[in-house]
């Protein structure tokens, strides 16, 4: 039977140990006991880990052997902006696929008040984050950063990434993605309800962008972000 990963909070030589709500639902709804073993991902490695001690908020873990595992491809994901709830289904799924970053940003077509709302939602996003990466087997979480604007996030990443465009009629992201790259890394930007504006593109391909369609079906922006992530790791995979 598979053991169960859990990520570590805290990681001290051969001890490790879950904490607040983490240890909470191991230990109270789980109701994890000493001497249980499970796969504890430390951050550089995955170990196997066996319950030494179990407190409310507190699971400490004695850590053995190092489990192989395989590298995983670096997909960072520029996601616009939309609503919450279809947003944070949509980060679920892609770190369930296999996303190592997430970086949200404000697009013209993002709505105000939830451009206005999304720094208060970046820790809940970084939990569903946690949890999705448990209960996909990764070795660590992805990382989530703050919301910021479209064209700080685009010339911070180079012209090294991938624009989903409805408008793009000959390029299908299949294609965009044999362009020659650093191996194993991609860069997708997924727009928000209603796709990105025109002057958006044109600050993408300003900046070195490919512009690349999923097909001429128009997607939800919950579905398309995740069909393009699935593609992209059939393609580096």
């Amino acid at each position: 039977m598979t053991r169960r990963r859990w990520i570590a909070d805290e990681v001290s030589g051969n001890r490790a140990a879950l904490v607040g709500a983490h240890a909470q639902h191991l230990a109270q709804v789980l109701r994890g006991r000493v001497g249980q073993e499970f796969d504890i991902a430390t951050g550089d490695s995955v170990r196997r880990g066996r319950i030494v001690s179990v407190a409310g908020d507190r699971v400490e873990f004695e850590l053995g052997e190092v489990i192989p595992a395989a590298p995983e491809p670096r997909i960072t994901l520029v996601l616009s902006i939309f609503k919450f709830d279809r947003m944070e289904w949509a980060i679920e799924k892609c770190v369930e696929l296999g996303v190592s970053r997430i970086i949200p940003v404000a697009a013209q077509r993002s709505e105000a008040h939830l451009v206005k709302a999304a720094p208060k939602r970046v820790e809940r996003w970084q939990r569903i984050a946690l949890q999705a990466s448990e209960q996909s087997r990764r070795a660590s979480p992805p990382e989530i950063s703050s919301p910021e604007p479209l064209d700080a996030a685009v010339s911070a990443l180079g012209n090294t990434g991938i624009v989903l465009a409805e408008s793009e009629e000959q390029m299908m992201l299949r294609d965009a993605l044999q362009a020659p790259r650093k191996a194993g890394e991609v860069t997708l930007a997924s727009g928000p309800e209603g796709g990105w504006t025109e002057s958006e593109l044109k600050l993408f391909q300003g900046a070195g962008w490919i512009a690349a369609s999923l097909g001429s079906t128009i997607l939800r922006a919950e579905t398309a972000v995740i069909a393009a992530v699935a593609i992209t790791l059939a393609e580096l995979q």
